[in-house]
């Protein structure tokens, strides 16, 4: 359960998937038109990723590349500074300088490069299988899950410890939503006595996916640390729109000896 969510800012980041789309370069007369057709936040992403594409870029390179004025250009890198996609460097100059002051160039921080793609679930996944085909199949794939959340447990017990049975479910939401996780605490639908706990985030769903015991080791911490039995309804990880675990009344003396296995 690790963070996995990428915030710059608070004025509305583009999310990966919006940023991943390279959309269509039009030709410098369109550019009024392009930006009616698209919206404005797609014309920013097409910003964006030019400087992931070439580098850092001056407001005259952007304009060329993209088909825009310098005044639009300038107008979305305002937007993206404020935002924490980009930010502004002074040009390196290599050999002797000229006179003036070098051009102002805009380069991606740290953040704004982490919402594009980079392949990190592939490279989980891939590191996964390995530890699979060399360590012991899906033995070896839960052992690694039990251990990844043994060693981010601690945060989770202080978030629980002296609190009422009956307030654990959110006080774990509460924990689960500062990683990142948006999760929620709600009252289960009659007939069912107990509360849902949802996560409308998951930082590692294309790799559970894959491999569920990700989310087979979440599931069984979640009963130990709650105190008692209960049962995964839906996950992300299986094209579910939350990941929903449903946490029947609790009581002194529930038993956490069995958690719900995720949903085939």
């Amino acid at each position: 359960m690790t963070q996995g969510t990428v915030v710059c800012g608070t004025r509305g980041l583009p999310g990966p998937e919006e940023l991943r789309n390279n959309g269509v370069v039009k030709n410098v007369g369109e550019a009024p038109h392009e930006e009616l057709a698209t919206g404005e936040r797609s014309t920013r992403n097409r910003v964006a990723r030019s400087i992931l594409d070439h580098g850092p870029s001056t407001v005259a390179e952007l304009a060329e590349r993209l088909g825009l004025t310098q005044a639009a250009v300038r107008r979305h890198l305002d937007a993206l500074t404020g935002d924490g996609v980009v930010e502004a460097r002074e040009q390196r100059v290599y050999g002797a300088r000229t006179r003036g002051r070098p051009a102002k160039v805009f380069a991606l921080t740290d953040c704004g490069r982490d919402a594009f793609d980079q392949s990190y679930d592939t490279l989980a996944a891939d590191a996964l299988r390995w530890i699979a085909d060399r360590e012991g199949g899906d033995e070896a794939i839960a052992a690694f899950a039990r251990a990844r959340i043994a060693a981010q447990a601690g945060t989770y017990r202080r978030a629980v410890e002296g609190v009422p049975p009956e307030k654990r479910a959110e006080a774990l939401a509460k924990a689960l939503s500062a990683d990142g996780y948006a999760a929620t605490a709600r009252s289960a639908p009659h007939p069912q006595k107990g509360e849902q706990l949802c996560q409308h985030h998951c930082p590692v769903a294309h790799v559970a996916e894959q491999f569920p015991q990700l989310c087979e080791a979440e599931t069984e911490f979640f009963a130990e640390l709650l105190g008692t039995h209960v049962q995964r309804l839906a996950t992300i990880a299986h094209g579910d729109g939350v990941c929903t675990t449903f946490i029947p009344k609790i009581s002194h003396n529930a038993s956490a000896s069995t958690a719900g296995r995720n949903p085939a």
